[in-house]
């Protein structure tokens, strides 16, 4: 198991660069914190504290499943309103309603990455899809303030 403490804020990543996967990876939020947030980053180009140019599988509490668009990187879902300015964070929202369980509780996020296109399942449910020009990258598991516990984390080629 894998315990993080939410301090320092930033993120650790994998050793190799991974392209055509599956990631799965168990969660929870030990201390039932309503405001509990943390991330898995996908496609990681440049791992660049705190954020890298990657794309974040947001599992903060009631929105796991979201993408956050770190560093510059992009998803062809990503829609900008016109004539307004791109967000330092620009977001993808998931397509179903939550499927996580209650703070305390383990949930599993099963991530499958070909070719840039990246479709995410919390809890059995499929969440989002989105298509990064970006083929191949780092995997890194977030601290961002608070505790958080990642366990079965598991990357398999596809």
């Amino acid at each position: 198991m894998i315990k993080i403490t939410g301090q320092p804020f930033g993120y650790m990543y994998t050793k190799e660069k991974y392209s055509n996967y599956k990631l799965h990876v168990e969660w929870r939020w030990p201390n039932g914190d309503q405001n509990a947030n943390s991330g898995i980053f996908l496609l990681i180009a440049e791992p660049k504290n705190p954020f890298p140019n990657g794309i974040e599988c947001n599992l903060m509490l009631g929105s796991a499943g979201d993408f956050v668009l770190l560093g510059g990187s992009d998803l062809a879902q990503y829609q900008g309103k016109p004539g307004e300015p791109r967000p330092g964070f620009p977001m993808v929202k998931k397509n179903a309603p939550s499927s996580e369980k209650p703070a305390g509780e383990w949930n599993e996020a099963n991530i499958y990455v070909k070719d840039g296109k990246i479709n995410v399942y919390i809890n059995g449910v499929y969440q989002n899809t989105g298509w990064n020009k970006q083929k191949e990258g780092y995997i890194g598991l977030q601290s961002e303030g608070k505790e958080v516990e990642f366990r079965n984390v598991t990357i398999t080629p596809w």
